[in-house]
């Protein structure tokens, strides 16, 4: 996901290191997965009648696999079911025609460290990060800002032309004076749970049917077209937020308030490692099954094949028919593929949800993203150029058709990797044509426009690997991103996991996912909503939390997220 500039981190960077951390805690939900997680008590468990019980988990990314991982804890029997590969969007790739082990992240890249559910798993099983090269961060060595065809070389935000100050500095003014950032950080700091719902109360009732750019512009600060412009076309952080600007406000300050933008890691090796480690895990503590059971040892090694019907029979039991035309009944299930699925591939009963329900996931909005990846022999960008001594390239923000280019090494003379281009939304759909060669000659030639010493075809020794999410058969695009006016939707689908509110004939089959969470396009959302969902399949189970522990749905009651008026 895109972010942000970091002025504020700037002046307080000091002061905010002997604070509390900040982490993904709330605003909407303001429950401490991190802390339920750690507890030796455990995430809960349900009557020793039910042990073995299998419960259907549709969809084998980051969240379905969580979510099957903490159900066979608890002693019940998940049965996976995946269309294409484990991991989801945690999707890494090699590249063929070289044999330099060298990986590309063609969905999650990376990480804030306020991830910190979802940095439980990775610490779990044992992967290691390393900070990731977004531009002017600390570890990030140099980077170039193109737009308008002129170019500026920087190390640090100081070393970019006064208005891109400006910019920064009115963004900074923006979210204070428009949205209580230096208080709500605080408060999500402290945990303080009252100080985050009053000041979010206040604000989605104010702001749910604003737009990013609406915003912009209500701001004193922001009335220069010119800072509006440079700000949607290049930002800071991770890149340029145009494409950002016709979302919910709503959505980018969950982004800004959570440090989501700040700091990020990525994992070596790749991220799907992630949920392929979980697969194969055997816990140390488990309920039930013997020691070394494993979900691969679960499946025989594989999970079962993609859905392609859902419906409901007698005793509201949910009813799965999969590619191969295998057909079985459970008494649960969890949904975590994205939601769109339940609307076109895959033959579902009205009677599986309440219609609001359906209301909400036919409104969901996803951004397209597409990326381009190739590996090269050794991260020549670190050469001096003679005149200047500068790098000869740099990570690149631009306006041209690539938009983000990221410089990936593996060490000095080691093989490397380049992302020549990452985009979204439109600027996605413009590559969508053109195949894996064809996008990169045009990456090329705008790169060659920025940077007319450098030979970077001379230095590539594979093919180039590209996504475009929206085009992906299992997805239909990156990540869900609320428009303005759907906060009520998002509400629905978030809170789904409290069943014993809904009609008898309505529950068993519970959802999950990041684009059910309120941080949609970040792993911890997938994390987040898989804990509501074991939560409420112990639950529909007659199980429970232990008391010391108690679970989101437990606490639900005193955090629920703020309700706006339906008439």
């Amino acid at each position: 996901m895109t972010s942000v500039p970091t002025a504020v981190h700037d002046e307080q960077h000091a002061e905010a290191q002997e604070q509390p951390p900040i982490t993904m805690f709330g605003p909407d939900f303001p429950y401490a997965y991190d802390d339920y997680l750690a507890h030796p008590a455990g995430l809960g468990s349900v009557p020793a009648a039910r042990h073995g019980t299998e419960v259907a988990v549709i969809g084998g990314g980051l969240s379905g696999i969580v979510a099957a991982y903490e159900l066979m804890k608890m002693g019940l029997k998940p049965v996976v079911h995946e269309a294409d590969r484990i991991g989801g969007r945690l999707r890494t790739v090699g590249f063929e025609g070289c044999d330099a082990e060298l990986t590309a992240e063609m969905g999650a890249m990376r990480f804030p460290p306020s991830s910190t559910a979802f940095r439980h798993y990775v610490d779990l099983v044992g992967l290691e990060t390393r900070p990731f090269p977004n531009p002017l961060a600390p570890d990030t060595p140099s980077t170039v800002v193109d737009l308008k065809g002129e170019t500026h070389y920087a190390r640090t935000v100081e070393d970019l032309p006064e208005v891109y100050t400006q910019v920064m500095n009115a963004w900074n003014a923006c979210l204070e004076e428009g949205a209580d950032f230096s208080a709500m950080q605080h408060a999500l700091r402290e945990r303080d749970v009252r100080k985050v719902r009053e000041i979010w109360s206040r604000l989605v009732e104010k702001l749910d049917n604003q737009t990013f750019y609406g915003f912009l512009c209500d701001s004193a600060a922001f009335s220069s077209f010119r800072h509006r412009e440079i700000f949607g076309q290049v930002g800071f952080g991770t890149g340029g937020w145009d494409t950002d600007f016709p979302n919910s406000i709503l959505e980018i300050l969950r982004v800004v308030y959570t440090g989501a933008d700040d700091d990020h890691r990525g994992i070596v090796g790749g991220s799907q490692q992630l949920p392929l480690r979980l697969w194969e895990r055997e816990p140390r503590k488990l309920v039930h099954w013997p020691y070394g059971t494993s979900l691969s040892a679960l499946h025989g090694g594989h999970p079962r094949p993609a859905v392609t019907r859902l419906h409901r029979t007698a005793g509201n039991r949910i009813t799965v028919t999969d590619a191969g035309g295998d057909i079985r009944t459970y008494e649960a299930a969890i949904f975590t593929a994205q939601s769109w699925m339940l609307l076109s591939k895959i033959d579902c009963d009205d009677s599986l949800f309440p219609i609001d329900h359906w209301t909400a996931m036919e409104r969901t909005h996803y951004m397209e993203s597409s990326k381009l990846f190739v590996p090269v022999d050794r991260p020549f960008w670190l050469d001096k150029d003679e005149d200047t001594g500068r790098d000869v390239m740099s990570m690149t923000l631009t306006d041209r058709m690539t938009r983000g280019t990221y410089l990936l090494d593996n060490g000095p003379d080691e093989p490397a990797v380049i992302c020549l281009s990452y985009t979204w939304c439109d600027d996605s759909l413009k590559w969508l044509p053109l195949n894996a060669n064809e996008r990169m000659e045009v990456m090329l030639k705008s790169l060659s426009e920025i940077y007319p010493k450098v030979d970077i075809r001379k230095h590539i020794i594979g093919n180039p690997v590209t996504v475009s999410w929206e085009n992906e058969p299992y997805f239909m695009g990156a990540f869900k991103a609320n428009l303005p006016g759907h906060y009520r939707y998002q509400r629905r689908l978030f809170t789904h996991f409290m069943q014993d509110r809904l009609p008898e004939d309505k529950r068993g089959i519970f959802l999950a996912g990041d684009d059910i969470s309120w941080t949609a396009g970040w792993a911890e959302g997938a994390v987040q909503t898989a804990l509501n969902a074991v939560w409420g399949v112990m639950h529909h189970f007659g199980g429970a939390t232990d008391a010391t522990n108690p679970g989101p749905g437990d606490a639900y009651e005193s955090i629920a997220p703020v309700e706006l008026p339906e008439d």
